[in-house]
């Protein structure tokens, strides 16, 4: 935060707006057409209401504000290895992304596969409970429509049987965010062990230190467990499903 209790991207797009013909509200109109919205994104942010905006709605208020594209994405959300680009509309000489590149042109990254058909014991993360597979080329375009976690920190697990049919089938490909392994939201999916086995399912605080495990599908009973009992891996993020 600065001397004057605002935060970096409030000063930032307050020059902007600043700088520029119209008022606040104007440009607030724009984003919320574009966004499809009721809501006021730069007063939102303005007003400390919200202090890390979406990689959408942060893509959208470039276009609006005349950024350059993934400007504001990158210095809400840097990369794991700190790069980004540099002063507002100059951009820096580090590469945005790996380099590696599909045949069209558009840049990948790889994700490692875990196999949770083959469990190496309870380990403390994804890395240290089962064993690598091939690692995956996906778009990063796709991933960071995702999440906001950089590829190296989401894995692709497989193998998690019938109990979360139908929202995930028997081998389908789950993409699990390693970044987040704290139980913050109710009735998410997580990839975790639970009583030192491996699973992939939903999870519901309710209670101090008692926790319920949904499986989706109804032919499965739900179980409550302590809290202790249960260590997160990660949050699963997306499915790839096989046909």
């Amino acid at each position: 935060m600065s001397d004057d209790g605002r935060s970096p991207l409030q000063n930032l797009l307050a020059q902007r707006v600043a700088d520029l013909p119209e008022t606040r509200d104007h440009y607030d109109g724009l984003l919320r057409k574009k966004l499809e919205t009721t809501g006021k994104p730069l007063w939102d942010v303005e007003r400390g209401k919200v202090q890390r905006p979406s990689p959408r709605v942060l893509r959208a208020m470039e276009e609006v504000l005349g950024f350059d594209a993934e400007y504001l994405v990158d210095f809400v959300h840097p990369r794991a290895d700190g790069s980004r680009r540099g002063e507002a509309g100059h951009a820096s000489s580090v590469p945005e992304q790996p380099s590696a590149r599909t045949i069209d042109g558009g840049e990948t990254a790889p994700v490692i596969r875990l196999d949770l058909s083959y469990s190496m014991g309870p380990g403390t993360d994804l890395d240290s409970s089962y064993i690598d597979g091939e690692a995956f080329q996906f778009d990063i375009g796709f991933l960071r429509g995702l999440t906001v976690s950089p590829p190296d920190r989401l894995r692709i697990v497989d193998g998690v049987g019938t109990s979360m049919e139908p929202t995930f089938h028997d081998r389908d490909l789950l993409l699990v965010d390693i970044n987040q392994r704290d139980l913050n939201a109710q009735d998410r999916v997580w990839a975790c062990w639970i009583f030192g086995l491996g699973a992939v399912k939903r999870l519901r605080a309710v209670g101090p230190d008692r926790v319920l495990v949904i499986s989706d599908n109804p032919n499965v009973d739900n179980q409550e467990v302590r809290r202790e009992d249960i260590l997160i891996h990660g949050r699963v993020v997306g499915s790839i499903k096989r046909h």
